[in-house]
């Protein structure tokens, strides 16, 4: 979603039919979401059109989008009660669309363009289920995380246990690499992510088998080394940290980033002197993903997007000649 990226108008005209559910769970039109930016903008990777509250669809949880808001859950999960209510379904069963999805992209993209799938991780789902809506505090999230420690080890066990089913059958379905999106792990000090958090992100990255294995979270650098503290091939970083310092935290691993979203609403001139500046410090060494540090804005030039995807590959060309 964020890759189409709301700046393509493909994708806006498509939007004035359809809501974001509506195209995620219609394998037809996820399908062609998901290939417009590798049409547009000529990147080496689609990035699955869907959204992370989907795994909730097998879990008994009503939710929808709010516009401008975003996930709202209608019956948050606070009480033993609610835990216990969760259910866990094979995936299949859960998103069957989601797994059409992807099998008629691995069937019509380029056999040299990869598909990237994801998931919310653990923490990022949960703190959507208590809060019952995007929350800037996470109160409630970590009320719960602090108080109740044996309520928190339930929830994020089950959360942990679909999400291990999602995934794989993202794999068993043809995705090449999964992505696992911790988006308000920032919120956290590092010893509270390492204690509360991390031991669920581990345990699902762990059941992901047979590909590459991306670990994003965003707004605190300080929990890099504990991202890299899980099975993964890749940690993800934002824009807070340069690449030479976020290398020296995560040790030997890929590492995918980092160029702040904003710069692209600038002249092409600093966009391009941001990318070099970035792919200077990578000095081409192995595993570099460069990215974008979080998602495409909404305002962002599709042209801009397009002779970056081009300036990065031919620099990249040039650089391992």
């Amino acid at each position: 979603m964020r890759q189409a990226g709301r700046c393509l108008a493909e994708y806006r005209e498509l939007r004035e039919r359809f809501g974001i559910l509506e195209i995620a769970r219609n394998p037809e039109l996820c399908a062609r979401v998901t290939a417009m930016p590798v049409t547009r903008l000529g990147v080496d990777a689609a990035v699955l059109y869907a959204d992370i509250m989907l795994p909730l669809d097998g879990m008994g949880v009503p939710f929808h989008i709010e516009p401008d808001v975003g996930p709202i859950v209608e019956r948050p999960v606070r009480a033993a009660s609610d835990v216990a209510a969760l259910r866990v379904v094979p995936a299949e069963e859960a998103t069957p669309y989601l797994f059409a999805a992807i099998r008629e992209l691995r069937r019509s993209l380029p056999a040299e363009v990869a598909l990237i799938g994801f998931a919310g991780a653990p923490f990022t789902l949960a703190s959507y289920l208590i809060e019952g809506r995007p929350s800037r505090d996470l109160a409630r999230t970590k009320a719960l995380l602090f108080g109740d420690p044996v309520l928190w080890d339930r929830l994020m066990t089950v959360l942990s246990d679909v999400l291990v089913r999602y995934l794989g059958a993202q794999v068993d379905a043809g995705v090449d690499v999964i992505q696992l999106f911790d988006s308000w792990a920032g919120a956290l000090s590092a010893e509270d992510y390492a204690r509360a958090v991390r031991p669920y992100s581990r345990r699902v990255l762990d059941a992901v088998r047979g590909v590459p294995r991306i670990h994003f979270a965003t707004g605190n650098p300080e929990l890099l080394p504990l991202l890299a503290d899980v099975p993964c091939e890749v940690v993800s970083v934002d824009w807070r940290i340069g690449l030479a310092d976020a290398w020296s935290r995560i040790g030997d691993r890929g590492i995918q980033g980092n160029l702040d979203p904003a710069v692209c609403l600038a002249p092409f001139e600093v966009v391009a002197a941001r990318a070099r500046a970035i792919l200077a410090e990578a000095a081409g060494r192995p595993g570099h993903v460069f990215n974008l540090g979080h998602g495409v804005l909404a305002d962002t030039e599709a042209d801009t997007l397009a002779r970056l995807t081009e300036l990065v590959g031919t620099e990249t060309a040039v650089a391992l000649v």
